[in-house]
């Protein structure tokens, strides 16, 4: 079931939306402003935005703007009773995937809906199976890690978190990404959890000593392997 982030502030149109979008297999998360929206997408994962522009704090164009800045896999559309062209143009400026016009065909925007999740789901890149790490042997699939014919069987989530690092090699993962891939929260007990994570990670290859995973505090993790 696809999660979606509804920041509408109109409390009939909002709780109509959000049940007719329910009803056909969409799981709806409904913030009621800007602020509530932004706290809902730093904790959740979410496969799509759908934005009202006329809201009690910040305008949707700002909300949009902050949210594409930390999340900027995330497809959005807007809604909004504003039919200018010049709104329009605003809207698809800050990173909008579509905008529609209220009064709201449903069944066009849930056809809608369902065209752009599939489009972005789409253009997520292949991941890679197989990891070369200084004398390891990573192969993601089998959630083994091999070095010098010896097998250590990872968890599902230590796999996870292994690729993470090795497609960020050298560059850093940011620790809300990893939250948000793996765990599908941010909250503190998914920051401890990981932090575990790392550190079983860390003992499983710490017979390379030319591998390390370090902490950038407040930021996230590199990955690197010394030359």
């Amino acid at each position: 079931m696809k999660k979606i982030l509804l920041i509408e502030d109109d409390e009939s149109f909002g709780y109509i939306l959000s049940e007719y979008l329910s009803l056909h297999d969409l799981h709806i998360v409904w913030a009621k402003s800007g602020e509530e929206g932004l706290k809902k997408v730093s904790n959740e994962v979410f496969d799509l935005g759908i934005f009202d522009i006329m809201l009690p704090d910040k305008n949707g164009y700002e909300i949009a703007a902050l949210i594409k800045q930390k999340h900027p896999e995330l497809p959005f559309l807007f809604l909004s009773a504003k039919s200018l062209k010049i709104d329009k143009l605003k809207g698809f400026k800050v990173g909008a995937d579509d905008y529609v016009t209220k009064p709201v065909d449903e069944e066009l925007l849930l056809a809608k809906i369902r065209a752009i999740i599939k489009r972005s789901a789409g253009q997520k890149m292949p991941t890679t199976d197989e990891f070369i790490i200084g004398d390891y042997r990573f192969i993601f699939s089998l959630q083994q890690l091999e070095y010098a014919g010896e097998i250590t069987r990872l968890t599902q989530r230590e796999s996870a978190l292994l690729q993470l690092l090795c497609q960020c090699q050298n560059q850093l993962l940011p620790r809300k990404k990893a939250l948000r891939d793996i765990w599908g929260s941010t909250d503190e007990f998914s920051r401890k959890s990981m932090d575990v994570f790392i550190s079983h990670l860390r003992k499983y290859l710490s017979k390379d000593a030319r591998i390390e995973i370090r902490n950038v505090h407040g930021k996230g993790f590199i990955f690197s392997v010394k030359t």
